[in-house]
């Protein structure tokens, strides 16, 4: 199972494109360039293959302008000058100018890397036009290498990103609830809020992977159902990205109780250990919601929304009971009445969020915001992708169907 996992790692699939696409471009240039050994070919293949499908459709074309730009200025400088210092700094500086003229946008950068790289094996001035025919065929067998060899998926890495994301929530869930139920020192809150402050880069890089997901199935053909998983994947992390500003709120929000309260507890001790164990299950179903999004559309989808459900209604008891506690504390002592509402202000907010139905609802109603969005943007290749049953606008799911519902149910 390692073995086969291994061989369907994305990181290996992608290597193992680009060694081909280059060897690939090498032996076709032999027999095409009069060169001996035409090792522009496989290096312009190489730059050309390291794209997603979408992105190779995409930006595939201005990658290519940018490789042929910096091929036809390292042959004139290796017909004028060649290689020396001077010249180099020269390259450079020509590059850049000439590829903000083309216009190939982003890759201004590749246009004076593919030039110095071109000019390193380009010394005679006599073979220097060969170069032009090895773009070209490492070009053309880079992009139907993209086109005929399905890139890799990496919805499995932003997956594991994504759970990532929510167990180190869970745990820092879970050291506020134990801070919470004894006596909190105002350092060790503010400890607290500096680590809930920094899952915000967290996310930036779950977001990234997420981007990178999406670029990999969108034009897959590996890929039936690409918008769903999209869609899927992105409003899971949106959520998660409330869960975590919610959180960081209720990082200050104990903060304040620490600075309110010192040097007594944030909470009494009967107030304390519900809190303990009001946040250890928010934190599981942070998790769980995690697991959910995460999951194939399947029976294993259905068990985690189960077990997601279950888990947000003991939370939700759990809190009732809190909201009492906290109820006949400030009816004993108003002064931290405020810092108390929030808290339970912040836990529904949590658990509205990590709702089921809430979910569905809004996955549902992203599903057809971008399906109307690529009718009208793409008509006539909607029409004919509809036409085959290979749209890449998915069936919804009976399990999200049935949660549909026009008024919201929220937690209370």
């Amino acid at each position: 199972m390692r073995f086969v996992k291994r061989r369907r790692d994305p990181v290996v699939v992608q290597t193992l494109r680009s060694a081909v696409a280059a060897t690939v471009a090498y032996v076709v240039a032999l027999r095409l360039s009069p060169e001996p050994a035409p090792l522009t070919a496989p290096l312009t293949a190489l730059l050309v293959v390291q794209v997603t499908l979408y992105a190779t459709l995409t930006n595939g074309i201005r990658r290519v302008n940018a490789v042929v730009a910096g091929v036809l200025v390292a042959i004139a400088f290796s017909l004028l000058v060649g290689l020396t210092w001077w010249s180099l700094a020269l390259l450079i500086l020509a590059s850049l100018v000439v590829g903000r003229l083309v216009r190939v946008n982003e890759y201004v950068p590749e246009v004076a890397i593919s030039a110095m790289l071109v000019l390193g094996v380009t010394t005679v001035g006599d073979t220097a036009w060969a170069r032009v025919v090895e773009t070209l065929i490492g070009a053309v067998v880079g992009l139907g290498c993209n086109l005929l060899l399905a890139p890799p998926v990496w919805v499995e890495e932003a997956g594991e990103s994504i759970e990532g994301l929510a167990r180190r929530v869970r745990r820092l869930m879970l050291r506020m609830g134990e801070e919470a139920a004894g006596r909190t020192p105002v350092e060790h809150a503010t400890q607290r809020l500096h680590e809930a402050r920094r899952l915000d880069h967290d996310i930036i890089d779950v977001d990234a992977a997420l981007r990178q997901a999406e670029d990999s199935l969108r034009l897959n053909p590996r890929v039936r159902e690409g918008l769903l998983h999209r869609v899927v994947l992105r409003t899971g992390l949106d959520t998660l990205e409330i869960c975590t500003v919610v959180l960081r709120v209720l990082a200050r929000t104990f903060t304040d109780l620490a600075k309110e309260r010192d040097p007594e507890p944030l909470f009494p001790a009967e107030t304390g250990s519900v809190v303990e164990r009001l946040l250890s299950e928010v934190a599981d179903a942070v998790v769980s919601f995690a697991v959910l999004v995460t999951a194939d559309v399947s029976m294993s989808a259905e068990s985690a929304e189960a077990r997601l459900a279950a888990e947000l209604r003991q939370a939700a008891a759990t809190r009732d009971k809190l909201a009492l506690l906290l109820l006949e504390e400030v009816q004993r002592d108003a002064r931290t009445w405020q810092l108390y509402g929030a808290v339970l202000t912040e836990v529904n907010r949590t658990l509205d969020e990590l709702d089921t139905e809430h979910r569905s609802r809004r996955l549902l109603e992203e599903l057809d915001r971008v399906s109307q969005e690529q009718r009208e943007r793409m008509p006539r290749l909607t029409r004919l992708q509809e036409a085959l049953h290979d749209s890449d606008l998915p069936r919804v799911p009976d399990a999200l169907r049935r949660n549909r519902g026009d008024t919201p149910r929220r937690s209370r």
